[in-house]
């Protein structure tokens, strides 16, 4: 069965949902040999995914994932990128989750280790103590208090271990680059995702509009990050009320300076912790602050606690200005991690 399914995707032939959703079946379950699984990733990749064939593999993944259910009936969101841009920017969407949650939100944040970048939401997390083991039932309590969380993608993803040897001998994109941000395990319906490509920008919203979802905001901004960016301006696709609009954010509209990418890059997992604190604490340079303050702007819209991108942009510099963002922090690392790492770093 499975080799008559990677002919059909050699020959350029598209399966249909039912097809896809039988072969993650085989796949996750570690019925499949790496070179099986080699050859239905690599020939779906080079053939072209359509929407179809990620929505199957979308949803099988999230069917055999571990769940977190918060007890709360607030909004939860999510805000992450698919990677890959390979610019080595700091980690803007976990910095700007804290200003988030700080400022009114609440992120279940879905990350992994870096695989192109310098430093990853899951280092992020790990250099401050958290365990990246948790079970589902002490990151829901965590949500709870702190109102924001984290969801290691290993530990969550369990069936996933059965193709990381196929991706690993690939060495190159996948489709589960793309589907990794879309599987969070909180089941989110808010969601702030940024793309590596344009073709992704308006496919992923009419994809996960067939999944029920609310509020989708997919970004990418035109010197080429997975993210907002204050160096240029910003397409953005967004979905709600099950309507799909394209849009063009310019940072300088908004009031933001314009930035140069050098500004926000980094270059080791130093300056990726750095980095994160100084702009949680409002000492971090313009650029980083107000790349922050842009991104966290589109997760506090999609999470309904603002109606425009200049309410949200005002709400973010406040929080962090005010140390709300910072107060998180120290409260968050208190309470999960070693509170002695944080203090080392604002001590200098």
């Amino acid at each position: 069965m499975i080799s008559q399914y990677i002919s059909k995707l050699e020959q350029k032939i598209d399966l249909t949902y039912d097809q896809m959703t039988e072969i993650m079946s085989e796949v996750l379950s570690g019925k499949t040999t790496d070179d099986q699984n080699m050859g239905i990733l690599s020939n779906l990749s080079q053939k072209g995914e359509t929407d179809d064939e990620l929505l199957g593999m979308l949803d099988k993944m999230q069917e055999l994932s571990l769940k977190v259910t918060p007890e709360n009936n607030e909004t939860v969101i999510d805000m992450c990128g698919t990677g890959g841009d390979k610019l080595q920017t700091f980690n803007v969407s976990t910095t700007a989750s804290f200003v988030v949650a700080a400022a009114g939100g609440m992120v279940a944040k879905h990350g992994n280790r870096s695989s192109s970048g310098i430093s990853g939401s899951a280092d992020i997390f790990e250099y401050f103590g958290y365990d990246l083991n948790s079970e589902p039932s002490v990151v829901a309590d965590i949500l709870e208090k702190h109102r924001i969380c984290f969801m290691f993608a290993q530990k969550f993803h369990p069936a996933m271990k059965n193709v990381s040897t196929a991706r690993k001998q690939l060495g190159t994109r996948t489709a589960f680059n793309l589907l990794g941000p879309l599987s969070n395990p909180a089941n989110v319906k808010n969601q702030l995702i940024g793309v590596f490509s344009n073709d992704f920008l308006t496919r992923l919203p009419q994809i996960l509009k067939r999944k029920g979802v609310e509020n989708i905001m997919t970004v990418r901004s035109n010197d080429g990050m997975d993210e907002f960016s204050t160096s240029s301006t910003n397409s953005v696709c967004i979905l709600k009320n099950n309507v799909v609009s394209v849009n063009t954010i310019d940072p300088e509209f908004l009031g933001l300076h314009k930035s140069s990418l050098t500004d926000i890059q980094i270059k080791t997992k130093k300056d990726a912790i750095d980095s994160f604190v100084g702009v949680l604490n409002n000492t971090a340079n313009q650029s980083m602050i107000e790349t922050t303050a842009l991104n966290a702007a589109a997760g506090l819209l999609v999470g309904n606690v603002v109606n425009s991108f200049e309410d949200g942009v005002e709400l973010a510099l406040n929080t962090i200005i005010e140390g709300k963002a910072m107060n998180l922090l120290e409260r968050f690392v208190t309470d999960i991690g070693n509170i002695e790492k944080l203090k080392e770093i604002i001590d200098g």
